[in-house]
C-alpha cells in the first residue's frame, strides 16, 4: 500500500479543508430545513432535537393556493425551451461565423463579442417596453424567444472556437459527396460538437434555472412564477416569514441542477477544455 508524500498530504489537506468551508452553506441550508422556523439561528449543522418535516410540508404547499410543485413544472419548462432554442440558434450562427465566407464576418464576429461588454441593464427598459407592445407580459415568450435569436455571445463564442478546431477536410470531402451547407452542419460538425452542445445547454439550464430578475420583471400570476420567484415568496417584510418552508424548497430546487451536473459532467469537461485548444 502506497502512502503519501508530505507535500502531496499537505495539498490533500488543504483542499479538503477549502472544500469543507465551501460546503459549509450547504450542509446549514439543508440542516436549517429541518428545523421549526423559531430554531433557524440556532448554531451547529444538524438540528438535533427539533428535527421537523414541516418546512417540507409547509413548502410543498406552495403560495396562494398554487402547489410548489406547480413552480417547478413551470421552472422546468422555461430552462427546457430556452435549452433548446439556446443551443439551435447558437449553433447555427457559430458554424456560420466559423465555416462561411462572406462578407463583413470579422466586424459582425467583432461586434457581437462586444456585446458581452453590455450591461443588461442598459437594454431593460427597452425590452421591457417592446415586449409589452407586443403583449408578452405575464408570459414565458420574453423568456425563449430572444434565445432564437442566438443573444448569448458567450455561447456562440464558444461552439465557434469548438468548430475551428475540426479540420476543413470533412467539409471538403462532404462536398465532394454533393452536401451543401446543411448537410455538413447537421450530419457532421453538429454530431462531432457534442461536448460544446452539452456544455451550452448545461449553462443555459443552470442560468434560465437560477434567473430570478426575468421573472421578476414579466410575470404577476402567482400560477405562472418560478421556482427562484416562487422561494421569495417565502419571505415578506411585512409579516412572519417562512425561513423554514423557504430552506426547505431551496434544497429540492437544488436537486435537478445537480443532477444534470452530475450525468453531463463528463461532457461539460470535455466540452471546456476542447474549446480552448485553438484560437
Amino acid at each position: 500500500m502506497t502512502t503519501l508524500r508530505r507535500p502531496e498530504f499537505l495539498r490533500h489537506l488543504l483542499l479538503i479543508a477549502m472544500a469543507s468551508v465551501m460546503f459549509y452553506p450547504l450542509a446549514w441550508m439543508i440542516g436549517a430545513s429541518f428545523r421549526d422556523d423559531s430554531r433557524i439561528n440556532d448554531s451547529g449543522l444538524f438540528p438535533g432535537a427539533d428535527f421537523t418535516w414541516d418546512g417540507y410540508a409547509e413548502g410543498w404547499a406552495g403560495l396562494g393556493g398554487v402547489g410548489f410543485g406547480q413552480f417547478i413544472l413551470n421552472s422546468l419548462l422555461v430552462s427546457i425551451a430556452c435549452v433548446v432554442a439556446n443551443v439551435v440558434a447558437c449553433s447555427v450562427t457559430a458554424y456560420a461565423f466559423a465555416r462561411i465566407e462572406f462578407r463583413g464576418r470579422k466586424v459582425l464576429f467583432a461586434v457581437m463579442i462586444g456585446t458581452l461588454l453590455l450591461p443588461h441593464h442598459v437594454i431593460l427598459i427597452p425590452q421591457y417596453l417592446m415586449f409589452r407592445e407586443f403583449g408578452w407580459v405575464n408570459t414565458y415568450l420574453p423568456f425563449i424567444v430572444p434565445k432564437l435569436l442566438a443573444t448569448d455571445a458567450f455561447f456562440i463564442f464558444l461552439l465557434v472556437q469548438f468548430f475551428r478546431v475540426l479540420p476543413r477536410e470533412l467539409d471538403e470531402a462532404a462536398r465532394i459527396d454533393g452536401c451543401g451547407h446543411f448537410q455538413i452542419f447537421w450530419r457532421i460538425l453538429l454530431p462531432l460538437a457534442t461536448p460544446a452542445l452539452a456544455t451550452t445547454a448545461i449553462f443555459t439550464f443552470i442560468y434560465s434555472w437560477n434567473d430570478f430578475f426575468t421573472p421578476l420583471i414579466y410575470l404577476t400570476d402567482t400560477e405562472m412564477y418560478t421556482v427562484p420567484l416562487a422561494l421569495r415568496g417565502f419571505i415578506d417584510a411585512n409579516a412572519e416569514s417562512a425561513f423554514g418552508a423557504l430552506f426547505a424548497m431551496s434544497v429540492l430546487s437544488l436537486l435537478p441542477v445537480l443532477g444534470i451536473f452530475i450525468a453531463f459532467q463528463r461532457l461539460l469537461v470535455n466540452g471546456i477544455a476542447t474549446t480552448g485548444l485553438r484560437g
